[in-house]
């Protein structure tokens, strides 16, 4: 018998799984509906050789210490400051637009002025949203953010999101700031990389324990009945925890009608040469359809490649078909509202918990999902000395 059930094997549910395993000596059994543990991370070589992402490009960036030597219980890392390139016109210029962005768009003397204006009025190395610096009262700042706004922005955002930019969350466009340093990296955490042999070796690891079982390519209402105030697994009352990670709606059946979500297409492309674009991932802001182009053998590090493996990645609303994934959701108060109906629903229910992208809805990075799933498993181990 099962001392706790977690539905998903992603970061979320495999964290909390092991601690809960470790931790507190709980009998876990883990359900996943696709055949695979690891979630979006999910990694894999492809049939040339090359390692690829196949939910697309995932990063481990943290500044969070706790996080990292959790995580590096489990895997050993490929350490590099991730960097990013847009295609503005025939150049390749970095993003965030930073100081050195500003110098390549701009000749000298004008660039050496916009810095020291950038540097007084937000601080050297702070870093600015952009619908922040387009409300400065400086006409050359907002020339800036006028430049990033159309050049880097505003069609990369609507390709991403099918809005209008000032119809989009804050919490979005503030992803897309302006950096007031030299620094070409994407993120400024502490640490950054990939595990060393890729995301899936390190979910084998995290999962394999002796008092956890996984069983993938279950979907969990083959499994579990949820009714108001009670919790069946295989028919018989369940009285264990339930940590659930999947979409909320779709575990009530969409009642209410189906939370809105932006889902992402992903054509992936071989060639027998040493290298397609010479990095990482560049983003095109401007005209295509897609939104960006990865290159994997520069996101892992793998050497003596046979050609090279790239992703292009176009962005779609999510309308619940066979085989869409619900990637990012929309963060707008009438969402809200309506996931807000979803949650007071799983209100009634006795030892279940909410945790992740899709069971939240909201957006996490990798290492703030690691942090609440250890925090949630921790609570739940606190709570059981009560009882």
């Amino acid at each position: 018998m099962y001392d706790c059930i977690v539905i998903g094997a992603g970061i979320a549910g495999a964290v909390s799984a092991r601690k809960l395993a470790e931790e507190a000596g709980k009998k876990v059994l883990v359900l996943e509906r696709r055949s695979h543990i690891g979630g979006n991370c999910y990694d894999e070589p492809d049939e040339h050789g090359i390692l690829i992402h196949n939910y697309g490009p995932h990063i481990f960036h943290t500044g969070i210490e706790e996080v990292y030597q959790y995580l590096s219980r489990f895997t050993d890392w490929y350490v590099f400051g991730h960097e990013v390139v847009a295609k503005v016109g025939d150049r390749l210029i970095p993003v965030p637009f930073n100081l050195n962005t500003l110098h390549m768009v701009y000749e000298k003397e004008k660039a050496d002025a916009l810095e020291q204006k950038l540097i007084a009025a937000y601080g050297e190395g702070s870093r600015v949203p952009i619908m922040k610096l387009r409300e400065n009262e400086d006409p050359d700042i907002r020339e800036i953010a006028q430049f990033v706004y159309e050049n880097v922005f505003l069609k990369y955002t609507m390709k991403q999101w099918g809005q209008k930019p000032e119809d989009i969350s804050p919490e979005v466009t503030g992803r897309v700031p302006v950096l007031v340093s030299y620094d070409n990296r994407y993120f400024q955490d502490k640490y950054q990389g990939v595990p060393k042999e890729g995301f899936t070796p390190m979910f084998e690891r995290m999962l394999d324990h002796e008092n956890i079982t996984v069983e993938t390519g279950v979907d969990c209402k083959e499994r579990l009945r949820f009714e108001e105030n009670q919790i069946y697994f295989d028919g018989t009352p369940f009285d264990g925890e339930v940590i659930y990670t999947g979409a909320l709606d779709e575990l009530f059946d969409c009642q209410f009608g189906r939370l809105p979500y932006r889902s992402l297409r992903f054509d992936f492309e071989h060639y027998e040469k040493e290298s397609y674009q010479g990095h990482s991932v560049v983003n095109y802001t401007v005209s295509e359809d897609f939104t960006r182009i990865t290159e994997f053998k520069y996101l892992t590090g793998q050497k003596n490649t046979d050609g090279t493996t790239i992703v292009k990645e176009y962005p779609f609303a999510y309308t619940g078909a066979e085989g869409e994934i619900p990637y990012y959701a929309i963060l707008e108060p009438k969402n809200q509202e309506l996931y807000e109906k979803y949650r007071a629903l799983a209100g009634g229910l006795p030892h279940f918990y909410l945790l992740g992208r899709l069971a939240e809805y909201k957006y996490y990075n990798i290492d703030a999902m690691t942090k609440k799933a250890m925090e949630l498993a921790d609570a739940i181990m606190a709570e059981n000395t009560k009882r």
